[in-house]
């Protein structure tokens, strides 16, 4: 096409083909349903999360996929349910794979994970922060599971550490402590320190700061870009200046290391100065895309991998308060449960002109959906089988007329719990792996969100729909396995 300018002929540009979508995946660990401003956080500043929420959509019926890391992470990475879920628990890889001395138990060579299949489809593909799926070198590798890039911890474990010796770059140990702290002490006596538990390098800091990298990187091609932040996961060690944001008034006794973890002199202001940090590390996701141009053409979701730290006796482990900041809410369990506390999770998704901003969805979800909405975000084939369905249609407005399939949680650790919800009902069963398991419950969560009025003995036939429900969907899994009780 010829165009006349200035008394010259030349050449117009072709018409720039817009490129397929962004995915920036912003994973929260053990962030409480209610622990941050837009789900009704009171004592806790998040500006960027609000924010994110103002600019796009909460989804306030979203769930994780497990009530603790990696088997949660198990379903978001295969859009497998905890049923057919390779990975059904935290267990360590030592445990079945004695050659590795830390991460996970392993995805399988055959599975199939969001990150190969996007990648299949041109994406350049990140992972940083807290991987859970297997050692460096065996078949859950994250460079074996679609990433090009990975850095940070691979194993669980370590991540208990906010100063640890070494983080992983894909097959690499790079040292950022020379001094590393370990994420579990005691002190039983004497002055408990803030500057006796601090190291030279954040991990969190060094984390973003090569996700930020990644994006600059990658500023000309479609990325996926998933971050698995590790904070507000205990112990509690967040520099020194971020808990002096927060009132002395608040922490009358230190914690001790008593129930695990590391000891701090002000838990409170410790813990909130880590969701204000995590805060932070969002915001500066956010202004990196602005800066880059990459705000209108991208997805972001923010969520967390499970619900908030759960007890450990009459209170909470490693020094955290959950009931001081209200972190469930009106909601019933905590991390490790399938109660809603334990579940469901504080979820925002944002992508100008798709996303209406503002808005708000209370249609269930959880996330084995994201495998197959992010694949109708990107226009990418998703592979056959998966339990999920996508959510897209919900997110922009535009409500799927199609059913919504039961959202399964079948989970042998904590005592052994199943869980099922159908329709507007939960059908729950706990201490499966116990010498008195607990009779069945069945709550209305429409009715009942905060799981108070067990409706077991009044909707019999409810309860046997729920059951038959659980015995199809549990797979054969001899690592990770649970028998759903006839009676």
């Amino acid at each position: 096409m010829l165009q006349l300018l200035v008394g010259v002929f030349v050449l117009a540009a072709p018409p720039v083909e817009k490129q397929n979508p962004n995915i920036v995946f912003i994973l929260a660990d053990d962030l409480g349903w209610a622990e941050i401003g837009c789900f009704g956080q009171k004592k806790i500043p998040t500006p960027n999360l609000d924010r994110l929420a103002k600019q796009g959509m909460r989804l306030t019926r979203h769930y994780s996929g497990a009530p603790v890391c990696a088997p949660s992470r198990c379903v978001l990475m295969t859009g497998k349910h905890l049923g057919h879920a390779e990975v059904r628990g935290n267990q360590q890889a030592k445990a079945t794979y004695p050659e590795f001395s830390e991460g996970q138990h392993p995805l399988t060579e055959g599975a199939v994970t969001l990150a190969m299949t996007l990648q299949k489809n041109g994406y350049a593909t990140g992972g940083f922060g807290k991987w859970g799926l297997g050692p460096v070198g065996s078949t859950g590798d994250p460079n074996k599971k679609g990433f090009d890039r990975f850095f940070g911890y691979n194993c669980q474990a370590v991540a208990h550490s906010y100063y640890p010796k070494y983080l992983w770059d894909n097959d690499k140990k790079v040292q950022i402590n020379s001094k590393p702290v370990p994420g579990h002490k005691k002190q039983p006596q004497g002055e408990v320190k803030l500057e006796d538990y601090l190291g030279e390098v954040y991990a969190p800091d060094r984390i973003l700061a090569e996700a930020l990298g990644f994006m600059d990187a990658n500023r000309s091609k479609p990325f996926f870009l998933y971050l698995p932040f590790i904070e507000p996961h205990v112990a509690m060690h967040p520099p020194k200046q971020w808990v002096e944001r927060f009132p002395k008034e608040w922490d009358e006794t230190a914690y001790r290391g008593e129930r695990s973890y590391l000891p701090h002199p002000r838990p409170r202001a410790a813990y909130a100065a880590m969701i204000a940090h995590l805060d932070d590390q969002v915001g500066q996701v956010l202004d990196k895309m602005d800066s880059l141009g990459l705000a209108e053409n991208t997805l972001v979701v923010f969520t967390s991998d499970n619900g908030a730290t759960h007890p450990a006796g009459q209170a909470f482990v490693g020094g955290a308060d959950p009931q001081f900041f209200n972190s469930i809410g009106n909601l019933r369990g905590h991390k490790g449960s399938v109660y809603e506390g334990g579940i469901r999770v504080p979820t925002i998704v944002r992508m100008p002109g798709k996303v209406k901003a503002g808005t708000s969805s209370n249609a269930p979800g959880y996330f084995a959906d994201w495998f197959a909405t992010l694949c109708e975000v990107t226009g990418t084939k998703a592979p056959e089988g998966l339990d999920g369905q996508s959510l897209w249609q919900e997110i922009t407005g535009r409500p799927d007329k199609v059913a919504r399939k039961p959202m399964v949680y079948i989970f042998p650790e904590y005592g052994g719990q199943v869980a099922v919800h159908f329709d507007r009902f939960k059908l729950l069963r706990t201490g499966l792996k116990t010498k008195k398991p607990a009779g069945w419950e069945l709550y209305d969560l429409e009715a009942d969100p905060g799981e108070t009025k067990n409706l077991a003995e009044r909707e019999p036939g409810v309860v046997a729909q729920g059951k038959a429900l659980l015995k199809e969907a549990n797979g054969n899994n001899a690592v990770f396995p649970v028998v759903i009780p006839a009676d």
